[in-house]
């Protein structure tokens, strides 16, 4: 894969005329630059022609994050590495804020300045549709609650198609491993065994994906790595993931895939590289819901919301046995 940021940077010129002409707006406060918001598309594996779901976080240069309300989404496409256009407005969106699974909701519609102790997730719009592979920019727009309104923007890539597994297409049917797999360390099952020496949550390593497929059995998987995550979302994912598994046993199984076999060795476990590893790159967490006809229902990259996934598993009949 030719490097994200090559391309991007090869649009810096045309980031910078969209920057010059959201920046006018009478009600921005011209923040110093560490209390302007900044931000970064969370969402990976986006592509035209579906709709999906875009997330982006916010944060400040101090450190502080910007949590809870809502804020706008403008969508602009710039064209593509060779061919840079003029911005070219697209979709726009509302986002709702997504907080890390046990975390607190907030109050307000207003989104507000926190320390990344008090609160930490994503804003979340759903149902975007890209019209054209290539560049696209988002500018969020915040009104902050006690500072004004604030702009920011981040460009990402939108693909013709996805390149990793996606809704509507058929399940790979892996063979990840299990607490049933022989000659294997506990950690390559799940990294949270490097803290204690014991599998946290068992109960998410009892099936292989093509084991539910292969009985017609839905399947909610997580794959995730606890202990080594970088976006620190995998653990409270995963936990939520258990949660789920407890209320709607009756629905789906509940799978946990870890990321890395070898974490020192940077050596990834096949049944994650088979989903997630495409031209030499990784992305993850990623949710993942299978229909007992072995069909992909839904995904979700980075975070989710609970309340959404317990609704998709509400709608799946009860399991016989």
């Amino acid at each position: 894969m030719r490097s994200r940021r090559v391309a991007l940077l090869a649009l810096v010129p045309v980031l910078a005329l969209l920057a010059s002409c959201s920046s006018s707006g009478s009600t921005d406060t011209s923040p110093s630059a560490k209390d302007r918001i900044q931000a970064e598309v969370a969402s990976t594996d986006l592509y035209v022609n579906a709709p999906q779901r875009v997330a982006v976080g916010l944060f400040l240069a101090s450190g502080k994050l910007l949590s809870f309300g809502s804020v706008g989404f403008q969508f602009f496409y710039l064209g593509t590495e060779q061919q840079p256009i003029a911005p070219q407005a697209g979709p726009e969106a509302t986002a709702t804020f997504i907080p890390t699974p046990g975390t607190p909701q907030g109050s307000g519609s207003s989104p507000t300045i926190t320390d990344p102790s008090t609160a930490r997730g994503v804003y979340e719009a759903e149902n975007v549709r890209f019209d054209s592979p290539g560049i696209w920019q988002v500018q969020v727009t915040a009104d902050i609650s006690g500072t004004g309104t604030q702009k920011a923007g981040k460009a990402f890539v939108v693909e013709a198609q996805p390149l990793l597994p996606a809704p509507g297409q058929p399940a790979l049917r892996t063979e990840n491993l299990t607490i049933h797999s022989k000659g294997v360390p506990l950690a390559a099952i799940d990294s949270g065994a490097t803290v204690d020496g014991a599998i946290p949550d068992p109960g998410l390593h009892e099936w292989t994906i093509a084991d539910a497929i292969a009985q017609h059995r839905p399947v909610l998987v997580v794959f995730a790595t606890p202990v080594y995550c970088i976006s620190r979302f995998c653990g409270p994912v995963t936990d939520a993931v258990e949660q789920l598994s407890k209320t709607y046993a009756n629905r789906a199984e509940f799978i946990h895939v870890e990321i890395w076999r070898n974490f020192k060795k940077h050596v990834i476990n096949q049944a994650a590289a088979e989903w997630l590893y495409r031209n030499k790159t990784l992305t993850e967490p990623w949710l993942y819901l299978i229909g007992a006809n072995g069909m992909i229902l839904d995904r979700w990259s980075s975070l989710f919301d609970v309340q959404e996934v317990a609704k998709d598993l509400q709608q799946l009949p009860p399991m016989k046995g």
